[in-house]
């Protein structure tokens, strides 16, 4: 039963952790997103991990929620929800790369199938 997009990741996903690809669009073209990221499913409720090819990134929003990084060195790095596969997600990341801190939209969107469990 795959005619749904509105379904969360979590319905059929066990527990673990998944290498997924994710796409980019949006922004000034500049900046990526690593490709596979890693999917995590935990009690059910599926997380992804963005890792951007620049380190000037200091919150990301999903919906009114603002995501800080996981990482300190590096690349930045966010966990946010991964409500759906093959959904586009709408997202902002705000860069201090500028003069000043800028908000930017992108969509990464979930390939659903590029799903691979990990061990």
């Amino acid at each position: 039963a795959a005619e749904s997009s509105t379904e969360s990741v979590s319905s059929d996903l066990a527990d673990g952790k998944y290498a997924v690809d994710v796409t980019l669009e949006g922004g000034s073209g500049r900046a990526t997103i690593s490709s596979p990221a890693i999917l995590t499913v935990e009690n059910g409720q599926a997380t992804a991990r963005i890792e951007w090819s620049s380190s000037h990134y200091d919150y990301m929003k999903v919906g009114d929620v603002q995501y800080d990084p996981v990482n300190e060195e590096g690349n930045s790095v966010f966990t946010i929800p991964a409500a759906a596969l093959d959904t586009p997600l709408e997202v902002i990341a705000d860069t201090v790369a500028m003069s000043k801190p800028h908000e930017i939209e992108y969509t990464i969107t979930i390939k659903g199938d590029t799903l691979q469990a990990l061990e």
